[in-house]
């Protein structure tokens, strides 16, 4: 078996430094679609330096995405084929809200690694601080298809309840026929989302876009539908990639408004709503 589950929890954690600056934050809102229209001034606070804050779902890509998903299938004890690999799953705890330029210590490790069948699933865990003390933690969920059965901990199966009643807002959000393109460049280069013949070779019909600009593109619309755009009310963010998006679809993003949370669901309208994110809930001040 490629995964040697007991390797790689055993494994010593990774610690690297990251960096980040202004072009760093403008370069990944444009990947999740912000700046249009280009002089709305609710867009210009995530692309304009002098009125710049961070979204807080940049802590996936902050420093180049180092580490990353891709990195992290490199820990001890894991060999895989990158096209079985599909992220699953995202959460992000926020310890306070992120600054446009900063540097950072990054300890990343293999949380857990649960067996459930078919598949395998790495959970890589990123702790990341600078000298003021912890910044955020994030959670990566990664099945690895085919790498499953060897009689390990299956792993939690409880998922939330689905909201009930009709949704507080909806909004549709379109993505760009290049977004995977340009959202890449934050620093996930798989090919999956990007070459067509290995997305072909992985089981689709053309290259998918990152869930995790999904990811981002969600919490940016939460954040500017129900938070007034303030993007240092955001606690925890976390979701369940249940299906992909193919560029140049259309988001229907669904809202259930709480005090102190928002559960989310979204779909690709042009196939017939299929469900892109699922279990996703946002928690907020």
């Amino acid at each position: 078996m490629p995964i040697d589950a007991a390797k790689a929890l055993a494994a010593e954690p990774r610690t690297g430094e990251l960096s980040w600056g202004p072009r760093d934050v403008q370069l990944y809102h444009l990947g999740i679609g912000a700046g249009t229209p280009a002089t709305d001034p609710d867009e210009l606070r995530y692309t304009l330096e002098s009125r710049l804050h961070v979204l807080p779902s940049f802590a996936t890509v902050a420093g180049g995405g180092k580490p990353g998903v891709t990195s992290g299938l490199s820990m001890p004890g894991v060999d895989v084929d990158l096209a079985r690999v599909l992220h699953g799953g995202q959460s992000l705890v926020i310890h306070r809200p992120l600054p446009t330029t900063g540097t950072a210590t990054a300890t990343h490790r293999i949380a857990a690694v649960y067996d459930k069948g078919k598949a395998a699933v790495l959970v890589l865990r990123t702790d990341v601080g600078d000298t003021e003390g912890p910044l955020w933690t994030n959670d990566a969920q990664i099945y690895v298809r085919g790498e499953g059965g060897w009689g390990g901990d299956r792993g939690p199966s409880a998922r939330p309840e689905p909201p009930a009643g009709d949704p507080d807002r909806t909004v549709e959000r379109p993505v760009r026929e290049d977004q995977a393109l340009l959202y890449r460049l934050s620093g996930d280069y798989n090919p999956l989302h990007a070459d067509p013949e290995f997305a072909q070779r992985a089981g689709f019909e053309r290259p998918i876009l990152h869930g995790l600009c999904t990811y981002g593109m969600t919490l940016k619309s939460v954040v500017d539908t129900l938070l007034g755009g303030d993007v240092t009310r955001v606690r925890s963010y976390r979701t369940r990639f249940a299906g992909v998006v193919y560029p140049g679809e259309t988001l229907r993003i669904r809202m259930w408004h709480a005090p102190e949370s928002t559960r989310v669901a979204v779909t690709a309208v042009e196939r017939g709503d299929a469900p892109v994110l699922a279990d996703t809930i946002v928690e907020h001040t």
